[in-house]
């Protein structure tokens, strides 16, 4: 199956409706992007959802060393404070910035932009949607992004008023000041 994009802008989709449409909807996977389109993900393969969860498992453990935030799965739909409703396959937030929800913006669509993400490109995904996804991490305060193209062998690296940085593979990967002493070494097994 591949990605699905339906344009909603001039229906005007509220916050709730989304949150709604999600949830009597459990078995599909949505997105929507600043511009007002509705993306309805398609699921992965084996390969793509093995290496996903190798990357949460190791942004996992770091945090679970650091006790510096929370981590995210793809489940994850954050309501960025510039527009969209996205879902990074990696997300991390400072526990600084969770802790200052609600308990019920913590229970629906976190209303923050995650500090920390990783996109991983699977064989069916086309690159410039997911370098228009990063852009929109970072215009609502994306501190450090990642984005892994297994396909072309390499990662794009988003930071704020920075050029994006192309890496090629085999690469070893920091977590910089956001993700403090965390290395993720590429390409994954």
């Amino acid at each position: 199956m591949t990605t699905v994009v339906l344009n909603l802008e001039s229906v005007g989709l509220t916050d709730e409706q989304f949150y709604h449409l999600c949830q009597v909807n459990r078995d599909w996977q949505f997105e929507r992007t600043a511009k007002g389109e509705l993306i309805i993900m398609s699921p992965v393969g084996g390969v793509s959802g093995n290496r996903e969860a190798d990357l949460i498992s190791l942004v996992w453990l770091w945090n679970n060393q650091t006790q510096l935030g929370r981590v995210f799965s793809s489940s994850t739909i954050f309501r960025l404070p510039n527009g969209g409703d996205r879902s990074p396959d990696v997300a991390w937030v400072s526990l600084e910035k969770w802790e200052a929800l609600t308990e019920q913006q913590k229970e629906e669509f976190p209303p923050i932009s995650p500090d920390f993400v990783i996109e991983l490109r699977s064989r069916t995904d086309a690159l410039k949607p997911l370098q228009e996804k990063m852009q929109e991490y970072l215009n609502s305060g994306l501190r450090l992004g990642w984005l892994i193209n297994p396909q072309a062998q390499q990662v794009e690296i988003y930071r704020p008023d920075r050029q994006v940085e192309i890496l090629q593979f085999p690469v070893s990967l920091s977590g910089e000041d956001v993700l403090p002493g965390f290395v993720l070494n590429l390409p994954l097994g």
